[in-house]
């Protein structure tokens, strides 16, 4: 069975879909592209899908969160996965810092909505032929920023590691390095998807003693930051790999849009 794994063009956001063999759906984060008015729920609906297994939230911030309301509207979640050492009232108190967005403001209600009725999913988890899932996070309050409370969603499929790390920072990666499983999931990354949108406090030297991938994704809308100029040095650390007729080893929704991945037990490829 094919897995297909695309990664949305969100502006400085993050929104990604994997859809397995038997057409279950986790989706990564659910930002939006504020020019083009792509909205992750109105995706799947007019796609014919009412129902997506599983959420994954990598950070707390707006820009990962700002397509929840379009999403929780229009299509029903069974599963959300997160860092749960945030709860919800402590999830407001450092959205107070710096403002709540209407997207975080929506997915904090869905947690409280869940949490008062037991969870809401159900109790058998979705299957996902052929993805092996594991999740890290620095715990709270041995971190008290959203950047280093990121879940890391690392996704195995067929044998080849996808990592997305949400919004970690040096301080973050350094202290999940010191875990074995950790350090073993990045020996495994094939994909590894740039912490923070490739802003350089996303960067990390360290894990790539230990992470050699064939493509490094950058989710950004172009340089906004002076931090964001990042490609040669993630360039550096990348195997590279044939796209679109190209050998690329670092791809960017800013100048690449919609990227995607298709896994099959014998293969892979980036298009």
């Amino acid at each position: 069975m094919t897995i297909d794994l695309k990664i949305f063009d969100v502006e400085h956001g993050a929104c990604a879909l994997l859809t397995a063999g038997n057409g279950a759906r986790l989706m990564i984060d659910c930002g939006h592209n504020s020019d083009t008015g792509w909205r992750p729920g109105t995706y799947l609906r007019n796609q014919g899908i009412t129902q997506l297994e599983m959420l994954a939230i990598t950070n707390y911030d707006e820009d990962h969160a700002s397509g929840s309301i379009d999403l929780f509207n229009n299509v029903n979640v069974l599963w959300l996965y997160r860092n749960t050492s945030v709860s919800t009232l402590v999830l407001r108190t450092l959205k107070s810092a710096d403002g709540m967005g209407r997207g975080i403001d929506r997915l904090i209600r869905e947690i409280d909505r869940r949490l008062a009725s037991c969870g809401a999913a159900p109790l058998i988890p979705p299957v996902f032929p052929g993805v092996e899932l594991r999740v890290f996070w620095n715990p709270y309050p041995l971190f008290e920023d959203e950047n280093n409370l990121s879940m890391v969603l690392f996704l195995k499929c067929y044998g080849k590691g996808v990592l997305f790390p949400g919004d970690l920072e040096r301080d973050g990666w350094l202290a999940l390095l010191d875990r074995d499983d950790f350090r073993q999931a990045l020996i495994e990354t094939r994909v590894l998807v740039a912490s923070h949108h490739g802003r350089e406090d996303g960067y990390c030297k360290q894990i790539f003693d230990y992470c050699r991938p064939y493509y490094i994704v950058i989710s950004d809308k172009g340089y906004q930051y002076d931090t964001q100029r990042t490609v040669p040095i993630y360039n550096r650390h990348a195997i590279g790999g044939p796209f679109r007729g190209y050998n690329r080893k670092v791809l960017t929704t800013r100048w690449d849009g919609r990227i995607g991945f298709t896994f099959k037990p014998e293969t892979w490829w980036a298009y």
